[in-house]
């Protein structure tokens, strides 16, 4: 009889300690999260927040102020210069944009400017990081680092002698002045030289096997996969370029011919400045910036963040 209660008690006794253990397993990372992150954790956070925060200010608060002075009149403007928002809106600035300036005419000449010397960028640029990248040939490490070489010399350098060459071509006051001398970038072909490294070679030997020589590879196999270094390209040249101010002055002596900043500008300095209309026109060349950047941000953070893996 005692033989058989200390049999039967066995088990009684380690099904509840397994009970008790298994009951004490799963209150343990229960209480765990009832405890909550570590302060030092918390804290870090909360830094980090605090610098994205200062950082967005900093970013956000001119250009809310120019957005905020196109509507303000001029009064406004000297009375509270600090406000970040109207006493009263108006459209004065607005409206002066049309009526005191061929506001249309530079705004056309921008799109041309920005917009072909982009295209051809693109063009150029790709087929150049194409040769450097997917294509054997002697030299190509030299020619590779002369291309970064000329990313130290500053455009003011060769300002004058482009000049000069576009005088004696005719091209001054003329679209193919200001497109052809910006046609190609070292930055472009940098990016895309270092992206079409990171793309498998065996692509291009399975394109060769069908028959498809460099050109189909390059327009067929390669392009198609760098959309993320195209878009790269085009929002950062095309923003630099949409922006630029000294190189159509240069070139361009005709009112006719001048971009959207050189044209606010030179507006400035031969009338009585009116800042709510260069605020105006200011903010009006902001926004197809904005569409543009807001359509390939996808593809511009995917480039940005995977060009220089090699």
């Amino acid at each position: 009889m005692s033989t058989d209660t200390s049999v039967a008690d066995v088990p009684r006794t380690s099904r509840s300690s397994r009970g008790g253990g298994d009951r004490g397993d799963r209150s343990t990372p229960t209480q765990r999260r009832q405890h909550g992150p570590r302060p030092a954790v918390r804290t870090v956070d909360v830094l980090k927040w605090v610098y994205l925060g200062v950082g967005v200010v900093f970013a956000l608060v001119p250009f809310i102020w120019m957005v905020s002075g196109s509507f303000r009149s001029e009064s406004d403007l000297f009375h509270n210069p600090a406000s970040l928002f109207p006493t009263s809106v108006t459209m004065h600035g607005y409206v002066g944009v049309w009526q005191q300036l061929s506001f249309v005419r530079l705004l056309v000449n921008t799109f041309v400017f920005a917009g072909v010397t982009t295209a051809l960028t693109l063009l150029f640029d790709s087929m150049c990081a194409y040769a450097l990248a997917r294509m054997r040939f002697v030299g190509r490490n030299v020619a590779f680092v002369i291309v970064i070489a000329t990313l130290m010399v500053p455009f003011q350098v060769t300002l004058i002698p482009v000049f000069v060459e576009l005088f004696h071509f005719g091209w001054l006051n003329t679209y193919q002045g200001l497109i052809v001398p910006r046609a190609t970038s070292a930055f472009g072909i940098f990016l895309f030289r270092q992206f079409f490294v990171s793309i498998p070679p065996e692509l291009d030997e399975a394109a060769r096997i069908d028959g498809a020589g460099h050109w189909r590879i390059y327009w067929q196999v390669v392009l198609p996969l760098a959309k993320p270094a195209i878009a790269t390209v085009a929002v950062l040249n095309g923003m630099n370029l949409w922006n630029d101010l000294l190189w159509p002055l240069v070139v361009t002596t005709s009112n006719d011919m001048l971009t959207l900043p050189a044209g606010l500008t030179l507006f400035g300095g031969q009338h009585v400045t009116d800042h709510a209309i260069l605020l105006a026109g200011a903010t009006i060349s902001l926004v197809p910036i904005a569409i543009a950047f807001f359509f390939a941000q996808k593809y511009f953070v995917a480039g940005v963040a995977t060009s220089g893996l090699k």
